[in-house]
């Protein structure tokens, strides 16, 4: 169950100042954050591989024309896992709805339907997630080392990767010119 300060549903975005080279410039969908620790996604670093690359070497057949999109590394957590990122549609094994307009799949069956056109229209193929446990993401936003907003799925979606911590920002009201990278603690 998720608790009343949960971050599920929004994004965290790195401050330009983020030194870990896996998560700088990023933007991460949290999925999960509760009393047990924190599971997100990252949407913005393409991995310089296809779904269709993916789709083959898992032995699926391609049928349909498929909207070969990039596959996203999600995080340095289990990165052979793969997670589909999609609107709340159809009926999947493994789905954990985010919001209602975010869902992730993690079983095979969503992966055959891309291959046979059935998927959803917006899919976004990810391996690996991030992981953070019980305490360590609210003492990391404690530091100042994200932003968090909440989760937009036009940017998840409809955004071109290398525009959407940019628009991360933006949806926040704030300028990047201006963002600090100094916290105040009185």
């Amino acid at each position: 169950m998720e608790n009343k300060s949960s971050i599920a549903n929004q994004f965290l975005i790195a401050m330009p100042n983020m030194v870990d080279p896996q998560f700088a410039q990023t933007v991460t969908l949290i999925c999960s954050h509760n009393d047990q620790g924190s599971l997100g996604v990252i949407i913005n670093q393409p991995m310089g591989i296809r779904c269709s690359d993916v789709l083959e070497q898992l032995d699926i057949k391609i049928e349909q024309a498929l909207d070969d999109s990039w596959v996203y590394a999600g995080g340095p957590v289990h990165s052979e896992v793969g997670l589909i990122l999609h609107p709340p549609e159809g009926n999947w094994e493994s789905t954990l709805s985010i919001s209602n307009h975010i869902a992730i799949t993690s079983s095979k069956d969503i992966l055959t339907a891309m291959g046979q056109g059935k998927a959803p229209p917006k899919t976004q193929l990810i391996l690996g997630y991030a992981g953070w446990y019980p305490g360590q993401l609210e003492k990391e936003l404690a530091d100042n080392c994200w932003l968090t907003a909440p989760a937009d799925s036009h940017i998840v979606f409809d955004v071109p990767h290398e525009d959407r911590w940019n628009e991360a920002i933006k949806s926040l009201g704030i300028d990047l010119a201006h963002l600090s990278n100094q916290t105040g603690h009185a």
